[in-house]
């Protein structure tokens, strides 16, 4: 069912080459929304990618994208304008996914490695929290959100749980949260829907960049209701439901999208 076919809607994905952000840029669009990515991918990788998101307009829409740092506001300012350009005269950004990992793995006290520094906390918490408010107020302000605009946000358990060597992203994820609830509030009038989805642990490779991710990924199925992990496919179909007129009434919540994994 191609159930955003021929409305001219976009979704514009902030980190959408690989993990959760590249499993909801294919479900939006199985289900005929145009996609939008912005994403960071070595040379080495790129034809891969590339050939994901030549896959992806076999689908019958259009795919932009923006091999850039989403991160630095020079390169976001020329994202936008490019689709300013592009999407005239009726396209729309029905969709803002933030999917962004950039951040800081390091212990906060150590006698053999690097530990966490002012300015790893500054990178982490701006890349992976303020970056999300940065490219909304954006977009909003060169007029490309639809008039029923959603802005989805994936957010971990580790917000409120501590995990050694991520205390630098659990405070990303935190502020993401927290800004999440802010937006919900504050972008209401202008007919924008802010939520963030808690996945659970997923085997990603983000995931499997933090130190003692073995550990976590068999603790967390062991305690799963279902005895498996969450995929990025999980968590995709829960973004495409938010996305969906049904989902109008849903805004400023935190969704946990793990089968129950955070019960026990």
């Amino acid at each position: 069912m191609n159930e955003f076919q021929g409305k001219n809607y976009w979704a514009l994905i902030l980190g959408g080459s690989s993990g959760l952000g590249l499993a909801t840029a294919k479900k939006l669009a199985h289900h005929g929304m145009n996609i939008s990515i912005v994403h960071r991918t070595r040379k080495a990788d790129l034809p891969e990618v590339e050939q994901v998101f030549r896959a992806m307009e076999n689908e019958g829409i259009q795919v932009k994208s923006f091999n850039i740092d989403a991160t630095n506001a020079e390169k976001r300012q020329y994202v936008i304008s490019d689709l300013q350009e592009s999407l005239q005269p009726a396209g729309r950004i029905r969709t803002l996914v933030h999917s962004i990992a950039k951040g800081n793995l390091k212990p906060m006290v150590s006698d053999s490695q690097a530990t966490l520094q002012h300015d790893d906390f500054q990178l982490t918490i701006g890349a992976m929290a303020i970056s999300l408010y940065d490219w909304a107020k954006d977009v909003l302000n060169a007029s490309l959100f639809a008039a029923d605009a959603r802005i989805i946000s994936f957010t971990s358990e580790g917000s409120i749980r501590a995990w050694r060597n991520y205390a630098a992203v659990s405070a990303a994820k935190a502020t993401l949260e927290s800004l999440s609830r802010s937006m919900a509030l504050e972008l209401a009038p202008f007919g924008i829907r802010t939520n963030c989805l808690m996945a659970g642990v997923t085997d990603t490779a983000s995931m499997r960049l933090i130190p003692g991710s073995d550990t976590l990924l068999k603790h967390s199925q062991q305690r799963n209701p279902f005895s498996r992990l969450t995929t990025p496919n999980d968590v995709a179909n829960v973004a495409y439901l938010l996305c969906k007129d049904e989902a109008a009434w849903i805004n400023g919540a935190v969704i946990p999208v793990n089968g129950g994994e955070h019960l026990q």
